[in-house]
């Protein structure tokens, strides 16, 4: 007897460019970028192996939530549900908190960078101009142009930042020995921060999702669903070393210091064009706007998707009813969300309890989505042959500790 879907995986096989490169890129944003540079700084190649240690355990979570839909045909906010009604306490108010601040995050990233272009406007209505074009891309739902879009920005970052790192003649002996785990002095945090920031957080759990928007629906799907992740995470991790061989080689050897969140990208503009030439950094800027306009996108149809099947939940509504899907109303309300109402924060500032709870909520991602895989895979609601084996046990441990502790550093930095 064939297992359903097989069928379809043959005939997409050739199709590997999907999900997987969209969750990757949608995670991996302008601070992520800078927070990366600046490792490379400080510890040149000493934390080689935390990117490494960050992909498999992207590899194991994005895994997770997608043989969990695979395997049930339902959705992850399904499976949270599941677990008792203390997911919604979390998560509601963490999507609306987070879509508000993140959305003036991202206009700013994007308006940086297009600033730095093209100076004929500011940064803010820069970042409003682009927020507007990402909403318009998503708007319809239409998976396959947001797919197309996202991997041609994916094609942009992954070109100038290793062409970046190979103009710099990286030094391969000395990049192999950081494979060995060493954790420099007063490095804990930065090694966590490194590992954890290849790739994501809220939008891992938007693979689901993204599985679903793509037709890959079904159990015959799952191998399929694992070299798209496995692929993914294997470019991210490239695109990462090669951040990281940036700011071992530009910034470690000249004593260049740059600057925390977006602006540290337009610094390494500026280094990258007085070493190799005005076109070196802009064709860097170009890789700078990539990586935020992507990340834009993402957010703005993946997490859109995630609070339409959460309303449509909260509702009673079926799980395939065109309110919870993609182009449906609730949809297209939290794309509103994500675009207007975080303008004002362009113009008039950030509210203080705002960031704050922003920070807290979102330091608690990560362990939550570790713990919550852990619970929904190891029992019956998932089918007996795709509950968690022992290895992806002891993974999704380790990703529960390494979150736990940044998100414990992450909540006292913030209230202290």
């Amino acid at each position: 007897m064939t297992t359903p879907g097989v069928e379809q995986v043959s005939a997409k096989r050739w199709s590997l460019v999907g999900p997987g490169i969209v969750v990757a890129a949608t995670g991996v944003g302008a601070v992520d970028l800078v927070a990366t540079l600046i490792a490379g700084a400080k510890f040149q190649y000493a934390l080689v192996w935390c990117v490494v240690l960050g992909c498999i355990m992207k590899i194991v979570l994005v895994e997770g939530a997608g043989r969990y839909s695979l395997a049930t045909g339902h959705t992850i906010y399904e499976g949270w549900s599941s677990l008792g009604r203390w997911t919604h306490v979390y998560f509601v108010p963490y999507i609306v908190i987070w879509g508000f601040v993140y959305g003036a995050a991202a206009m700013a990233g994007t308006g940086l960078a297009l600033r730095s272009l093209f100076p004929v406007l500011g940064v803010a209505w820069w970042g409003i101009i682009a927020a507007v074009i990402g909403a318009a891309l998503v708007w319809t739902g239409r998976y396959g142009l947001f797919e197309k879009t996202c991997a041609a920005l994916v094609g942009l970052m992954f070109i100038t930042m290793v062409g970046a790192a190979l103009m710099t003649l990286p030094n391969l002996p000395e990049i192999l020995s950081g494979l060995r785990p060493v954790i420099p002095d007063e490095g804990l945090i930065n090694v966590l921060a490194l590992a954890g920031g290849v790739g994501g957080t809220i939008t891992l759990a938007a693979y689901g999702y993204w599985l679903r928007e793509k037709g890959w629906d079904t159990p015959g799907h799952m191998r399929l669903m694992r070299v798209d992740n496995t692929v993914a995470y294997t470019v991210t991790g490239i695109f990462v070393l090669a951040t990281l061989i940036v700011g071992a080689e530009l910034l470690y050897s000249t004593q260049i210091a740059i600057t925390d969140g977006d602006k540290g990208l337009l610094d390494l503009s500026h280094v990258l064009a007085g070493r190799y030439g005005v076109w070196v950094g802009k064709v860097f800027l170009v890789g700078f706007f990539s990586a935020a306009m992507s990340s834009l996108l993402g957010v703005w149809n993946g997490v859109s998707l995630m609070f339409a099947d959460l309303v449509g939940h909260l509702r009673g509504l079926d799980e395939d009813a065109p309110e919870r899907l993609g182009g449906g109303l609730w949809y297209r309300v939290y794309i509103l969300w994500l675009t207007f109402p975080p303008m004002t924060m362009m113009f008039l500032g950030k509210p203080v309890w705002l960031i704050l709870a922003y920070g807290v909520l979102g330091a608690l991602f990560m362990p939550f989505l570790s713990v919550t895989l852990l619970w929904i895979l190891n029992t019956d609601r998932v089918p007996r042959q795709w509950r968690n084996k022992w290895p992806a046990n002891a993974a999704l441990v380790l990703c529960a500790i390494a979150f736990g502790v940044l998100a414990i550093d992450k909540v006292y930095g913030l209230v202290a």
